[in-house]
């Protein structure tokens, strides 16, 4: 392997930093209120000198997008190597760690439908590649569990898989956090519950025969 450059461990190093900003920034604010100012403020150098990594708002959040489908795609591909844990489960896990992710500040909000991102995003391969496969596996998962009786079989598999997507950039996290009554974990919990359990109550369980009779 050949060595890498004291410049270029330079460079790498101050692009995970404006990455690193923009993801954080795009968590907080969206893209359309993020700047590349505030992306240059908080890295700590000039915006001529940002340019010289990205050329523009859009490429820059777009590679921010990316890097967050690869590391949605190392924690899915972590999670197909158990092949013996449900289908249920594993959407549950990437629910789970796509939420963690978004308390921690690291997910950004996904585009609006107006933005210029989500039009740059689109003529984007390298991210639309990895958004199939993100969703391709997902799929597989949903079909499984459907199959499996424990995801509702009349609904459409993509409408499951847009939900799970919203939770990746659900604000009621963000809102719970604020309150400060929960824990990060106590959060998450309640999410899925009612994510996958719904919000209705449990069904009253159906009488014995010989409970019906003394009623």
């Amino acid at each position: 392997m050949a060595k890498i450059s004291f410049r270029e461990q330079v460079l790498r190093a101050r692009e995970d930093a404006i990455l690193s900003s923009v993801n954080r920034l795009l968590a907080e604010k969206g893209f359309d209120v993020m700047t590349v100012d505030e992306v240059a403020a908080d890295v700590g150098i000039a915006k001529a000198s940002l340019y010289k990594h990205f050329t523009s708002k859009e490429e820059l959040a777009g590679v921010a997008m990316i890097r967050v489908l690869d590391r949605a795609l190392e924690h899915l591909r972590a999670l197909q190597a158990d092949s013996a844990r449900p289908a249920i489960e594993q959407l549950k896990a990437v629910a789970r760690w796509t939420m963690q992710v978004q308390l921690a500040g690291e997910m950004p909000s996904l585009p609006s439908q107006n933005s210029s991102l989500r039009a740059s995003l689109v003529g984007n391969r390298d991210y639309m590649n990895r958004l199939l496969e993100v969703s391709e596996i997902l799929g597989g998962w949903i079909t499984a569990a459907q199959r499996a009786g424990d995801l509702n079989p009349a609904l459409p598999p993509e409408v499951m898989l847009y939900t799970l997507f919203a939770r990746a950039c659900d604000p009621v996290l963000g809102v719970l956090k604020a309150s400060g009554q929960h824990s990060d974990e106590r959060i998450i919990e309640m999410l899925l519950s009612t994510c996958f359990d719904g919000l209705a109550g449990r069904p009253a369980a159906p009488a014995r025969a010989g409970e019906a009779a003394n009623r």
